[in-house]
């Protein structure tokens, strides 16, 4: 168990039991802690902030699988986010939904600018391609849950449900916050015959490590 005087350089979160088995046995660093965040984005973020704080990382990053809507970005391989964005937050439902900017509140006012948290974060992110990963409260289990999401942030390349929350979590403890997603899934498709989640685990166990070692 890591204290204040024993910072570790990173502290890798992973949402369920079923990633953190698979990518704490692949995770080779003595630099590195492993821990279980939660399933979703209220005890993630619960759970980000009590890790955050027990451990003390220089680096906070989230490992897991995610549903893509870029068609460019193939299923089984990883992709590092350069921004996360919120949906779920606000009034409405479907198209009709309006995020908690759109209607003029900020999720945390802070005591300066620089605390203001809206409805998207930056990440840290090693100067890779912008991409922008959505976070929600529920996946989408059709393609109007795509269309409805994709109409709000028509910039958003994939979704999940943990890196809004944790993001958050980290900027509040001023720690730089990475997030890797491995693709199990085209979003809105609910067939697992479809997934490929080892595949998307074993890729982004990957990125994690080429991380590790910058």
């Amino acid at each position: 168990m890591s204290s204040s005087l024993n910072k570790i350089k990173w502290l890798i979160l992973v949402p369920t039991l079923m990633e953190y088995e698979f990518v704490n046995d692949r995770i080779s660093s003595v630099e590195a802690v492993v821990e279980i965040c939660g399933f979703g984005p209220i005890i993630s973020a619960a759970k980000a902030m009590e890790l955050i704080t027990q451990h003390q990382p220089s680096n906070v990053a989230l490992i897991g699988i995610a549903g893509a809507y870029a068609s460019e970005i193939s299923i089984g391989t990883a992709v590092i986010g350069s921004e996360v964005a919120c949906f779920g937050i606000g009034a409405g439902s479907g198209r009709d939904y309006q995020t908690a900017g759109e209607m003029g509140w900020m999720q945390w006012g802070g005591r300066g600018e620089q605390d203001v948290i809206g409805d998207v974060l930056p990440l840290a992110n090693f100067d890779r391609p912008r991409c922008q990963v959505l976070t929600v409260c529920a996946a989408a289990n059709t393609s109007s849950d795509v269309d409805a999401r994709q109409h709000r942030f028509p910039d958003a390349a994939i979704e999940e449900m943990e890196g809004f929350s944790v993001a958050a979590a980290a900027k509040m403890c001023g720690v730089p916050f990475y997030l890797i997603r491995g693709i199990s899934n085209r979003a809105g498709d609910r067939d697992k015959c479809n997934w490929k989640i080892r595949e998307a685990l074993d890729a982004a166990t990957s990125l994690m490590m080429d991380c590790l070692e910058r």
